[in-house]
């Protein structure tokens, strides 16, 4: 194939989002770095603007893209190879036909900087895979969620809470269709689709990303990525452990989870969307022997990194089916299979733990069954208050059928759930501030008290900041932490002192607030 180079625009405007790297300031002579100001009335030298971000013209990327598909496929041709050699010669012919594409500019009297060669090969082998422009944004670690409004309108969040708006990822939204139904081809064991008789999607992205997306019964395409650049996380690491994470969990909070996890305890992670439940579940997750078995059933992957070699060799990770065709006599579409559906499977399959990553309709029946014959389980939910999410547990379980009761659900709760943990998310982005996570509240479920309500006992609950710090002794779990050597009444003095060990302080714009008692 004979290339024809195209001609670079240097004057090319800066993409949103774009940063500039300077060189640090020198320390002063006291350690501290200072800005030296350049005498009176003589006016400071100008500033550079930044250089602009490398351009793709993806008129070639898709030229380049039909070059490589035509070389793997003859590669290809009588020919036995497995997914691992697939990747590989996949890889290196993407290097070769970029490289050859290079060659061809700068025969041309343009040459290629290093770095956009190489943003060319990463958007050429994501065109093949169907990702398309979508991957500059999974590769951009400051991304923490995107919403795509259509081809041309593409919001981005950013860790912290900036906002941005980036260039089109598609040229039209029909293309822009085809990339979301190309990913959901590629969603892994189990079929997605994205078409007529199901316009709405929900998948994992290789990189361990959320997608969900909406076509038709919108007035335009729709998706938002949710990004997850926390794939392995430990109790260490939330609790300040990390610098790139929020301090969600301080050591106090930190120690009473591990022990919880040690004993056995049944979990409820609860919290409003995009709270960090998800990172508190996986934090939790890690505390699982190695090589203990357990089951982990999700609607879509999301929980565990899809990729070899990962810590747990021992999981079995289930993922729900969506059905396709006609409704049979139950009314639900043929082929489906449904969290509801696996949880009496994941009771035969010799664990005590079972994980699903989020309970959301009549499957919360089957969870709270299978925790009253297991020891350490946990599922996330949600919730708007830490008050709300005992209703919000019947509210789902009523979901389950008529024979259900409001009491039943209460009682099905109080025997199955040992503790909830509540996340909390404040955004002060509005005021200036930014999005703080962390957990408020640790709640010991009793049982079911007067009236059939379920009864709770704060063993963490809301300090000054709004984090959590000790506030009661736990009662029903007592014994079984102390079997696994911890101790609870070593909070009591932080308890009379009212005061958490919180590492690093909150600067929240609104100020401290009263504590509750």
């Amino acid at each position: 194939m004979r290339f024809e180079p195209v001609s670079h625009d240097p004057r090319v405007p800066q993409q949103p989002g774009a940063t500039s790297i300077a060189p640090p300031l020198p320390p002063a002579p006291n350690g501290r770095h200072q800005q030296t100001q350049p005498p009176a009335g003589v006016a400071p030298p100008p500033v550079a603007p930044p250089p602009p971000r490398p351009r793709v013209d993806f008129a070639v990327v898709r030229e380049l893209r039909r070059e490589l598909s035509e070389r793997l496929t003859l590669w290809q041709r009588g020919r036995e190879f497995d997914a691992d050699a697939e990747d590989v010669e996949r890889a290196r012919l993407a290097v070769a036909v970029v490289a050859d594409y290079a060659d061809a500019v700068r025969r041309a009297g343009t040459p290629m900087p290093a770095g956009e060669e190489r943003l060319l090969l990463d958007q050429v082998t994501a065109e093949l895979v169907g990702l398309g422009r979508l991957q500059t944004l999974l590769v951009d670690d400051t991304i923490e969620e995107v919403h795509i409004l259509g081809c041309d309108q593409v919001r981005i969040t950013r860790h912290g809470g900036g906002v941005d708006w980036a260039d089109p990822i598609a040229d039209s939204d029909d293309e822009l269709v085809e990339i979301l139904q190309a990913a959901a081809r590629r969603a892994g064991a189990t079929e997605r689709s994205l078409s007529t008789s199901k316009p709405t999607l929900d998948l994992q992205l290789p990189d361990g990303s959320r997608l969900a997306a909406v076509f038709l019964v919108s007035h335009r395409p729709y998706a938002v990525i949710r990004k997850h650049n926390t794939l392995e996380v430990s109790l260490d690491d939330i609790a300040g452990g990390r610098g790139d994470l929020d301090e969600m969990i301080d050591p106090l909070l930190r120690d009473f989870l591990r022990a919880s996890m040690r004993a056995g305890l049944n979990i409820m992670v609860a919290g409003l969307a995009g709270a960090g439940k998800t990172t508190v579940i996986r934090a939790l997750m890690d505390e699982i022997p190695a090589d203990e078995p357990y089951v982990l059933l999700e609607e879509s992957r999301e929980l565990l990194p899809a990729r070899r070699g990962h810590k747990h060799r021992a999981v079995m990770s289930f993922e729900a089916r969506e059905g396709h065709g006609e409704r049979g006599l139950d009314g639900r579409p043929a082929g489906e299979v449904s969290i509801a559906d696996l949880i009496p499977v994941s009771l035969r399959m010799g664990v005590l733990r079972i994980i699903v990553g989020e309970v959301r309709s009549r499957e919360i029946v089957p969870m709270l069954q299978a925790m009253t014959t297991s020891r350490g389980s946990m599922c996330t939910i949600h919730a708007r208050t830490p008050a709300g999410v005992g209703e919000r547990i019947v509210e789902l379980a009523l979901a389950h059928g008529r024979e259900m009761t409001v009491d039943q659900a209460r009682r099905m709760a109080g025997n199955a759930l040992d503790l909830i943990v509540y996340v909390t998310v404040e955004d002060e982005t509005a005021i200036g501030g930014r999005k703080y996570r962390f957990v408020s509240h640790v709640e010991e479920v009793i049982g079911v008290g007067e009236g059939s309500r379920i009864t709770t006992t704060s063993v963490f609950g809301p300090g000054p900041d709004g984090r959590a710090i000790p506030r009661h002794l736990p009662e029903r779990v007592r014994d079984q932490l102390l079997r696994v050597g911890y101790d609870a009444r070593l909070l009591g003095r932080w308890i009379e002192a009212g005061a958490g060990a919180w590492q690093r302080p909150r600067h929240s714009r609104l100020g401290a607030r009263p504590v509750a008692r």
